[in-house]
């Protein structure tokens, strides 16, 4: 049997000693230098760092600070406790403005995924011009939001837009679109697919485009057609970006005010008053700033319990794949 020969490095390797070559002094020399770069590493990111805490971190706290005051930024604060929160709980405007925040969510977030995923499947091909195509579905989410609400606002005018002249060139009878407390919502939610939709084509392009391609190449010489392959093979592989593309839009959504601030202003008769909306009339324009910033705490409760419910049902079914 062989046996193990015990040397000089071994044994100090055993005994907890520094090995031949290695010296405490040629550690104490490395741990110095992996000190100093740590160092320069937080002193290069500490700038942004302490910018982004204090545009983020200090407005939060100050934020929930203010949802137990009554203040209307002139006179002292005073301590009203969860008052605000009270006031929430029986306000008919507010809650009117949840449900048209719900109804675009319902409206808007499908569509968008939905047209994103279609768009990057079509756009996932190689074609002439294609860089070309895509570059075009890209633009209009780089566009500003106010200026999508002017654009809208000319496309949907009951008088002279362009989607009231189609209609008529079609032999079909005018709409009020956003003149209409039941047309309105609808057609914000349109808008808004104008931009956001791009983000999600762009987002599952990308993953579309990391499919492993010797699954496809199997599927194929199995047999599968192009939607048994896609519904087998891509989906599956597209599950993740799925659940951030809809959380992603489903924060947007919550968080709605460009469009209607640009176009409605929350009409007609409060159609399109959304839950920020809502708050921003209630800090800004009634200068109650305690209500506001109460309902803004209680639209970040809503979308974290929304974030995380879709986070987990997320990875039960990543479980139950496995």
């Amino acid at each position: 049997m062989a046996t193990i020969t015990e040397t000089p490095r071994t044994r100090g390797a055993e005994a907890g000693g520094t090995p031949r070559g290695s010296s405490p002094d040629t550690r104490a020399g490395s741990r110095k230098r992996r000190g100093l770069g740590n160092l320069t590493g937080w002193a290069f990111v500490a700038p942004a760092m302490v910018i982004i805490l204090g545009l983020s971190i200090f407005p939060a706290v100050w934020a929930f600070i203010l949802s137990l005051q009554k203040w209307n930024g002139f006179a002292p604060p005073k301590f009203v406790g969860g008052n605000n929160y009270g006031k929430l709980l029986s306000d008919e405007e507010f809650w009117a403005a949840v449900s048209h925040t719900g109804l675009y969510v319902l409206l808007f977030v499908p569509a968008s995924v939905l047209l994103g995923l279609f768009l990057a499947v079509a756009l996932n091909r190689d074609i002439p011009l294609i860089g070309l195509y895509r570059t075009a579905i890209f633009v209009p989410f780089v566009a500003s939001a106010a200026a999508t609400g002017i654009l809208s606002t000319y496309l949907f005018s009951p008088q002279f837009g362009l989607a009231n002249n189609v209609l008529r060139s079609l032999g079909l009878p005018a709409q009020h679109w956003l003149e209409d407390p039941n047309q309105a919502m609808l057609v914000i939610a349109i808008m808004s697919l104008w931009g956001q939709a791009a983000f999600t084509t762009v987002i599952y392009l990308a993953a579309l485009q990391d499919v492993p391609t010797d699954l496809l190449e199997a599927a194929r010489i199995d047999g599968a057609n192009r939607w048994q392959t896609f519904w087998r093979i891509v989906w599956p592989q597209l599950s993740p970006v799925t659940v951030f593309v809809t959380i992603w839009q489903v924060i947007g959504a919550l968080q709605l005010f460009d469009l209607v601030y640009t176009t409605t202003r929350g009409g007609p008769l409060d159609a399109t008053k959304t839950i920020v909306y809502y708050l921003w009339e209630k800090a800004f324009k009634a200068l109650d700033f305690g209500g506001g910033s109460a309902a803004a705490y209680v639209l970040f409760a809503v979308t974290l319990v929304i974030t995380i419910g879709m986070v987990l049902y997320a990875r039960s079914r990543k479980l139950e794949a496995f």
